[in-house]
């Protein structure tokens, strides 16, 4: 009885689909056409006003941000292993816990955007 029900289902949808293609189609025909405009695919690259490629100039200021943040990474880094000579065998300055901590968030944004 399971199996009946299943088939009949079957016909319904099929005979549904192939009356919305012969509509679609007839709709076609006459020029009644109501589809959404054509505005390229997630493949197409745009054009900026200046005539540079959208993707290239994403891909340049990405590139940008992330020689800022890189260069920020080793001024931190740096900092730290200072500190850390200064400080001496049991102290740590919660100044360098912060920066760590810091450190740790740029090295995430940075692998962020290169995975991009």
């Amino acid at each position: 009885m399971g199996y009946s029900r299943r088939a009949a289902v079957r016909c319904l949808l099929a005979s549904a689909l192939a009356s919305g293609v012969d509509a679609q189609r007839s709709g076609d025909q006459q020029g009644d056409n109501h589809h959404l405009p054509d505005i390229g695919g997630p493949d197409e690259d745009r054009k900026l006003p200046n005539g540079k490629s959208q993707k290239d100039a994403m891909a340049e200021q990405e590139h940008s941000e992330a020689l800022k943040e890189a260069n920020r990474l080793v001024g931190l880094a740096t900092e730290v292993k200072e500190e850390l000579e200064k400080a001496g065998n049991f102290v740590v300055p919660v100044s360098t816990l912060h920066k760590t901590e810091e450190i740790e968030k740029l090295a995430r944004k940075i692998r962020g955007r290169l995975k991009m």
